[in-house]
């Protein structure tokens, strides 16, 4: 877009930190939406600001265009961090939620792998029109999915509810036992406000424990490596950079995909704590690269290919904990009967912690130095793998109704 003169350089940082403004606006019509209109047609409208915003960019002859494409892009990526988890969570059972849940990190790094791939053959313009394909297909398709269970149960809807339960699981799962279950967890008449959520302990924790593990997602490094990334393989391999990035696109696809089949398996704490302790390490040996190297203590090929191997292992840390399990944990631990207001909390702190990482990268560089602002995050990776042991409850296995009783103190399954 800057080489074809839509966007002048300066303008190139609004454009992409126009994702997180609209993500932040997203996030509560999304949480409203999922409330009022269902978790089904909630994904039936998220496409709508998804393609418009992709047709206008694809049309764009002047900034402000692409500004309001992405703008619209950015509504649409914050409806899907609140609607998608919610919807994944309450069709699964308890064994399969791991592997799904963690599915939406898989596909959204399918996603950037893909765009990177036809980023190869296709200018910025038939790009953008490639991406309305998926996000109409996809809109479509949800009329093809079951409205959840819960969400019918919450609105007193209960044949309902066993019609989607029959849709859901095999012919030998006893739904009448399922959706006595899920009645008796929920009581369709009451309503959650957002006072509600401030003075009742049992809702208020499990938010800000959420809130914290977004907001520590967002301190990982992983912005900060990303910046890197182009500079550190036009070092390494000059000309071949941006195909190197893209092995790096796949990389993560296969690194998040191993998280899959681990969720259920090694449980989300541990993953979450050796993907922290991985990437702690390796920011911390980046920031040693760039201190050393500023200083002339690396050289010839350990100066090249150093970084690259640092930016390697990060990505598959990040991809194996920090990348699926924080989206997961939020469906897992936030009460369904207020996932719409309480999810939208959650998702605007993480998008407005990703606008503030974005935006105020070149200042902490300014203060901090290259070597200072890898300090920086590796500091907060193992602050994270501390918070986790601590505060974070394993829900490998437990069934959502389990984890609300757990943190309204009447069950001590979690550990």
């Amino acid at each position: 877009m800057i080489k074809r003169g839509v966007l002048k350089q300066e303008e190139g940082d609004w454009f992409a930190s126009l994702l997180a403004v609209g993500a932040m606006l997203g996030a509560p019509l999304g949480g409203w939406l999922i409330e009022k209109a269902g978790r089904k047609l909630s994904l039936t409208f998220l496409s709508i600001p998804f393609a418009a915003g992709f047709f206008i960019i694809a049309s764009a002859t002047a900034s402000y265009h692409c500004y309001f494409g992405r703008f619209l892009t950015g509504i649409g990526s914050g409806m899907v961090t609140v609607c998608v988890p919610v919807y994944i969570a309450e069709v699964s059972t308890a064994s399969m939620r791991g592997i799904l849940g963690s599915c939406v990190q898989l596909f959204i790094t399918i996603g950037i792998a893909t765009t990177y791939i036809l980023g190869l053959h296709f200018e910025w313009r038939w790009l953008a029109n490639l991406c309305i394909v998926p996000c109409v297909l996809g809109g479509v398709l949800t009329f093809l999915i079951p409205e959840t269970p819960r969400w019918y149960i919450m609105k007193n809807r209960k044949t309902d509810a066993l019609f989607a339960l029959k849709a859901l699981r095999d012919t030998h799962t006893n739904v009448n036992e399922e959706c006595r279950e899920l009645e008796e967890g929920s009581d369709p008449t009451e309503t959650i406000s957002i006072r509600d959520i401030l003075t009742r302990k049992e809702l208020l924790r499990p938010i800000m424990l959420i809130v914290t593990i977004l907001v520590f997602q967002q301190l990982s490094g992983i912005n900060a490596v990303m910046f890197f990334t182009v500079s550190i393989f036009e070092t390494a391999v000059g000309e071949f950079a941006y195909v190197a990035t893209v092995i790096v696109g796949v990389v993560q696809v296969f690194a998040t995909l191993v998280a899959v089949f681990l969720m259920d398996k090694a449980g989300r704490r541990k993953l979450l704590n050796i993907g922290g302790l991985v990437t702690s390490l390796t920011l911390f040996s980046f920031g040693l690269y760039y201190k050393l190297s500023a200083s002339g203590y690396f050289g010839g090929f350990l100066k090249t290919w150093f970084p690259v191997m640092c930016l390697t292992i990060f990505i598959m840390g990040f991809s194996l904990g920090w990348g699926p399990v924080p989206m997961l944990l939020m469906s897992e631990i936030i009460p369904t009967r207020c996932k719409g207001i309480a999810g939208s909390i959650a998702i605007i702190f993480s998008w407005t912690s990703a606008f503030l990482v974005t935006s105020q990268f070149t200042t902490l560089q300014i203060l901090l130095g290259n070597s200072g602002v890898f300090y920086f995050f590796s500091v907060c990776c193992a602050v994270s793998v501390w918070f986790v042991s601590k505060f974070i409850p394993e829900t490998k296995g437990k069934s959502l109704e389990d984890i609300e009783l757990y943190f309204a103190g009447k069950s001590a399954v979690l550990v």
